[in-house]
């Protein structure tokens, strides 16, 4: 009984709401919509399976969205989104409707306003703090920290080379979550030394269960999501990942405030210059205004933005790469000379080595291509939209701007878009004809600040590890990668990266 009554009252919630909507179901009719629509569900029944499932839809739509000219209507139950592919459209959406969509509201409820999930005004004045903290100069002085922790992976891998298949994530997502830390807030917790870390376990698993809320309608409303049982773990989920930041900003704040009061009144003058070498938190205190600038509850947001978006970003691009690799050892082969040439002595990496890492580079922005960690950003039309196209997006709408869905697009990639080919980045080749045709690190105003940092984390961490191992894999015999994918808020492989390595012998000439 009380399953039919909770059942009516959300009906009949969704009638009130599609009243509303009057005039938005007007201009979306004028719209192509997908061959699945349902009445009254509209696509919703196509996202009710598990998180593969989901993206499977997500996918099949962006395909459906090319061959409508770039845009697709979708009703999510009534909620309208457009999933749009056409990047001198996606150009458009992505300089003009800078307001993150409703949805956005679950990861809020974790993160708070950090700046990736930030309303405008809040976002606005956030961005011109965190812009010059991940200028180049302050970024490349965390290179050591990427070379340290890599090497570290590398001993952790050797116990599972030369035994078979395994899953690689474990692995990758500790040694980014230490990366992060180290460098975002300056503390070692060692999660490649304890892979059962609190912190971690509680990212991931409310990272899926904020996905399932977005994409299932029932656990939408606030006051219905308290009634499943997942409730208490999502609630516990955040109070594991608060509390480690807010002891570790408390921390630094005692810590920078004996340092205050030990200088004299001439060190108190700084510039980013001397704060290169400092962490993000560092900076983020400093470049705000130190005791006059972010709140303890500021900084937990964008200090839990970073290392959300650190951890994940950096791990999923390593792992779909390494899976690429391992499927076309041909390419692989090519990575492994070059490395052999830029490193003549089995020595470290230091940070101008990466610049001639030109090839496994090309690798890198492939595998980010077909495989991008963020498939897709929404964005809020909150006014009448005219897109280049001559379409019409209603106030009120969602924009799915699908970065898979641009990606593999043949009208601006070729017909052998699906193809896994390095050497399309080769400088005589890429030449895009529009910006957003390749845009793995979004594009626009709110693009991501990070990408330098993330790229040279990628790329540090590969050429240490397939300077040590071979990737082994059965042999895709198309050259066109298939791997099985899933959503958690990334993109992610749902075998969670499983590879077999091979300790090289490293080339007696080297």
């Amino acid at each position: 009984m009380f399953v039919w009554l909770l059942l009516l009252v959300f009906v009949l919630w969704m009638i009130t709401e599609w009243a509303k909507r009057r005039h938005m179901v007007k201009l979306a009719a004028a719209l192509p919509g997908p061959k699945s629509e349902l009445p009254g569900l509209g696509i919703a029944h196509k996202f009710m399976g598990d998180t593969e499932a989901i993206m499977h839809s997500l996918q099949q739509y962006s395909y459906e969205s090319m061959e409508n000219n770039g845009v697709l209507r979708g009703w999510l139950g009534n909620t309208l989104f457009f999933i749009v592919v056409n990047p001198v459209d996606l150009e458009m959406v992505l300089k003009t409707c800078l307001e993150k969509d409703d949805l956005h509201r679950f990861i809020r409820k974790i993160i708070g306003n950090g700046g990736i999930f930030a309303p405008v005004p809040i976002w606005r004045r956030r961005r011109k703090i965190l812009v010059p903290a991940f200028s180049p100069k302050v970024v490349e002085n965390f290179v050591q920290v990427f070379v340290e922790q890599s090497d570290k992976l590398v001993k952790q891998l050797s116990r599972c080379s030369g035994k078979g298949k395994f899953q690689a994530w474990p692995f990758l997502s500790t040694y980014t979550l230490d990366s992060v830390c180290e460098t975002a807030i300056g503390v070692k917790i060692n999660a490649q030394g304890n892979p059962d870390s609190p912190f971690l376990r509680a990212m991931c698993d409310i990272l899926n269960m904020v996905c399932k809320r977005i994409f299932h309608l029932w656990l939408q409303p606030d006051w219905l999501f308290k009634m499943f049982p997942m409730y208490k773990k999502h609630q516990a989920c955040i109070k594991t990942m608060h509390d480690f930041t807010n002891r570790v900003i408390e921390k630094k704040r005692e810590e920078l405030k004996r340092e205050k009061d030990s200088q004299t009144e001439v060190d108190h003058e700084y510039d980013l210059g001397a704060y290169k070498k400092q962490t993000f938190l560092d900076l983020l205190i400093h470049l705000s205004g130190a005791e006059n600038g972010y709140t303890n509850e500021e900084l937990r947001e964008e200090v839990l933005t970073l290392t959300v978006a650190g951890t994940d970003t950096s791990a999923v691009a390593i792992g779909f790469t390494l899976q690429l690799l391992g499927k076309y050892p041909e390419i692989q082969e090519k990575v492994y000379q070059e490395l052999c040439e830029v490193f003549e002595d089995d020595r470290m990496l230091v940070k101008e080595d990466l610049m001639k890492l030109k090839y496994l580079e090309r690798v890198v922005k492939e595998s980010l291509r077909l495989f991008p960690p963020v498939p897709l950003i929404i964005r809020k039309v909150l006014e009448d939209i005219t897109l280049p196209s001559g379409r019409v997006l209603p106030a009120g709408s969602g924009v799915a701007c699908s970065i898979w869905g641009v990606h593999r697009d043949p009208k601006y990639w070729g017909p052998d878009a699906e193809k896994f080919d390095p050497d399309r980045f080769l400088p005589e080749r890429f030449n895009l004809e529009h910006a957003c045709s390749y845009m793995p690190f979004s594009n626009g105003p709110r693009n991501c600040v990070g990408y330098q940092y993330a790229l040279m984390s990628i790329k540090t961490t590969l050429s240490t590890i397939l300077r040590k191992y071979k990737v082994i894999m059965d042999v895709e015999q198309s050259p066109n990668p298939s791997i099985r994918v899933k959503i958690d808020i990334m993109m992610k492989a749902v075998d969670g990266y499983e590879v077999r390595l091979e300790r090289r012998e490293r080339n007696p000439q080297v």
